[in-house]
């Protein structure tokens, strides 16, 4: 028999993590609460909520990225399927864009797991020293620091970072996300400030939550801020624009394109 712990209908109710959802649930839990009751099989508590809907706020949108412009494309190609458009902006979640913060957590999780955390200054920046010398060893990329645009701080990182603090979310995965950055600056001269996914697998390793969460947390916000931009591209398309640029490069490469019949 196939069954799930988490829900399940009858002809008359419908049970999520052991309450009626009618009764229990509906107009008493706001969305992060329902969200996590149904990840955690647990409300969570003020602290908890904050801290999520801080993530959340920060995956919604980042303008014309990657994600924004692939959904507009689908939607596009396929404007009576909305639900393909926020898939396919989502689906780039990976190494690079917004999957990175699993990457991070992970990272600092793993790196931290004997530090204590009431550790020295100096203790944190040896660990820092031992990750980044593990993952070059390896030849994996140290998460969570540097940026394409904002290469002289992220704006968003003294805000995560304080809210944090304000939370009680600012331990040794926080630390040690700072003495990696120090590291980088002090001891090796590369100027490469801690990212919003730096802070945010920070903030995930300290509140005690599964790396896994950090992707998932991002992917939630990400698919409300992909609605509003299938909602505005429907009111302002910019979608054909999108692809006529990359057939006056194709032009320009002389790539030849051609155009079916039937679109």
């Amino acid at each position: 028999m196939v069954t799930t712990e988490i829900g399940y209908t009858t002809l008359d109710k419908i049970t999520v993590r052991g309450q009626d959802l009618s009764n229990d649930l509906l107009g008493k839990l706001d969305f992060v609460e329902m969200m996590m009751l149904t990840i955690l099989n647990r409300v969570p508590d003020e602290r908890e909520k904050r801290m999520i809907n801080l993530i959340l706020v920060t995956a919604c949108d980042h303008g014309l990225t990657p994600s924004a412009m692939s959904a507009r494309l689908t939607y596009l190609g396929a404007p009576e399927a909305m639900q393909a458009a926020v898939a396919a902006g989502l689906l780039g979640a990976g190494s690079v864009f917004l999957g990175t913060t699993q990457n991070a957590a992970e990272l600092l999780i793993h790196a931290a797991r004997e530090l204590p955390e009431e550790a020295s200054d100096e203790a944190v920046l040896a660990c820092a020293r031992e990750a980044i010398r593990v993952a070059r060893e390896k030849k994996q990329a140290i998460y969570g620091v540097g940026h394409p645009i904002h290469v002289q701080g992220d704006p968003r990182v003294p805000t995560l970072a304080r809210v944090s603090r304000e939370n009680g979310c600012y331990g040794k995965h926080w630390r040690l996300m700072m003495a990696i950055e120090t590291v980088f600056r002090e001891e090796m001269g590369k100027n490469l400030p801690i990212n919003a996914v730096g802070a945010i697998g920070a903030i995930i390793g300290d509140m005690g939550l599964d790396p896994l969460l950090a992707r998932g947390f991002m992917l939630v916000g990400r698919a409300a801020g992909l609605l509003a931009h299938l909602y505005e591209e429907r009111q302002q398309p910019i979608g054909q624009q999108l692809w006529d640029l990359v057939l006056q490069q194709d032009s320009r490469n002389e790539i030849p394109v051609r155009k079916a019949k039937n679109g």
